[in-house]
């Protein structure tokens, strides 16, 4: 578990962050050291590994600004179960919303999830053979031998087979490198595909949580017989339907559970995003909704803390799950939230708000830009499309200007100022722009077509 993390130093960490996240350093350098002191506290001495909490991070800056991409690469980078949770799911009255040991729940099944594709994987080579011998006996059933030898010919050979047996296995050879070669991908063949038969569980009468249901339906589903269901597939269809199938049978479950929970426990990240929404401003006084949001912070504070938690897997214990909280802070402030959840955060970063200069990066240098990705759409069209750097210089003022003047929406903004540019190409491929033509997005094109935009704010006012 802690090989992958060997390699990733702080330096490494946010080299990996810097290729799709512009800007916000000190947010990069805090959980890069965050994440680094996982490994670092898993090669402690074990007298003091349960000693060594995890730093929970505070993320404050405004919407659009990279808050949940950091946590989310971050995750990618370290191979981690990652879960997004908004706290204001649970602020509704009476707790309507879902319960906050769910977020705990969800990182977990997320971790079985990685875990068994981990180890479907590791026995794929396996998987396919038996899927290749199913295919094979649907399509030339194995015929048993009936005991007479072959005859050598003078000349070592073997002559021709004598029995049925032997000819059947020889056209199931040939029959098998067909399959290996592709050659019978579009012949139909019927095989029979498992199916769980696991009904929908109501309950009456008191309430039941998400853990109890989950594990009454899947007794039930236990219970009731695997029953095989008849279908008439191509080759192709049946080596992906019976792959998945075949692999389920090969992988110890009991071992992918415990592993997952281990994975949760000790390299889990679940970010709570909206925490400013429960956090209750002394100024407005009264109670009402502050009091239901006062609770949810109180239910938070065991789980950030480290507390024990059922899920259907096994339990999982909080005390390492690294915990990062962002929120905008528009009306309340972090003091706002209750003394002892502050503690629990206690790495703050605020998150710069994005510059014209920050977006024509974000525009030009991440692997996943904006425009990377319209290129690759048009592309997949056979339509080549050029942005010139003016262009690009050009779009990042007037996203920059429509924030500065309607709603400040971060890096979003871009998706609608692309969107408004190279919506009539993307309508006119390929009916009138056809294949192999060449779009040159130059300064003049963007500021004619974008130029509404900036100038009505009438109009800006409705878009997002």
């Amino acid at each position: 578990m802690t090989e992958h993390l060997n390699r990733l130093t702080p330096r490494q960490i946010v080299f990996e962050l810097d290729q799709y996240i512009i800007g916000q350093n000190d947010a990069k350098r805090n959980v890069a050291i965050a994440l680094r002191n996982r490994w670092r506290r898993m090669n402690s001495p074990e007298e003091i590994q349960r000693e060594i909490i995890p730093n929970n991070i505070l993320m404050i800056g405004a919407t659009g600004v990279g808050k949940t991409e950091i946590a989310r690469r971050l995750a990618k980078i370290a191979d981690a179960p990652f879960v997004k949770v908004e706290a204001s799911k649970f602020t509704e009255v009476g707790y309507v919303g879902r319960d906050v040991e769910s977020m705990v729940r969800d990182l977990v099944e997320q971790a079985v999830g990685m875990v068994r594709t981990q180890k479907k994987e590791e026995v794929k080579l396996k998987a396919e053979q038996a899927v290749e011998d199913i295919i094979l006996d649907a399509l030339i059933p194995p015929v048993h031998g009936s005991g007479i030898p072959k005859v050598k010919s003078d000349n070592g050979s073997d002559e021709m087979p004598q029995d049925d047996a032997e000819l059947n296995q020889r056209t199931r050879e040939r029959f098998r490198e067909k399959i290996r070669n592709g050659e019978l991908d579009s012949r139909k063949i019927e095989i029979e595909v498992q199916q769980n038969q696991v009904p929908n569980v109501g309950m009456i009468g008191g309430a039941v949580d998400d853990v109890s249901m989950m594990n009454i339906q899947e007794m039930i589903g236990n219970m009731m017989p695997r029953r095989g269901k008849k279908r008439k597939v191509t080759v192709e269809e049946a080596r992906k339907l019976l792959l998945d199938e075949e692999a389920s049978k090969l992988i110890d479950m009991d071992e992918v559970k415990l592993e997952a929970i281990q994975k949760a426990e000790n390299l889990g990240i679940i970010f709570i995003d909206e925490i400013d929404k429960v956090a209750s401003s002394r100024s407005g006084g009264g109670g009402g909704p502050d009091v239901s949001r006062e609770g949810v912070q109180r239910d938070l504070l065991p789980i950030v803390e480290g507390s024990a938690v059922n899920t259907k897997h096994g339990v999982i214990h909080t005390d390492h799950i690294l915990f990062v909280a962002a929120g905008a802070f528009h009306v309340s402030k972090p003091s706002d939230l209750i003394p002892e959840l502050q503690g629990r955060f206690p790495i703050r970063v605020e998150l710069n708000s994005l510059t014209e200069s920050d977006f024509f990066q974000i525009l030009k240098t991440p692997k996943n830009a904006l425009t990377k990705q319209y290129e690759a759409m048009m592309e997949s069209e056979g339509v080549e499309l050029e942005f010139e750097e003016g262009a690009l210089r050009e779009i990042a003022r007037i996203a920059f200007e429509v924030n500065s003047e309607v709603e400040n929406i971060g890096a979003r903004r871009l998706q609608t100022v692309m969107s408004l540019l190279l919506n009539d190409f993307m309508f006119d491929i390929p009916d009138v722009i056809g294949s192999g033509s060449h779009i040159i997005v130059t300064a003049e094109m963007v500021s004619e077509k974008l130029s509404a935009l900036v100038k009505n704010r009438d109009l800006s006012q409705y878009i997002l």
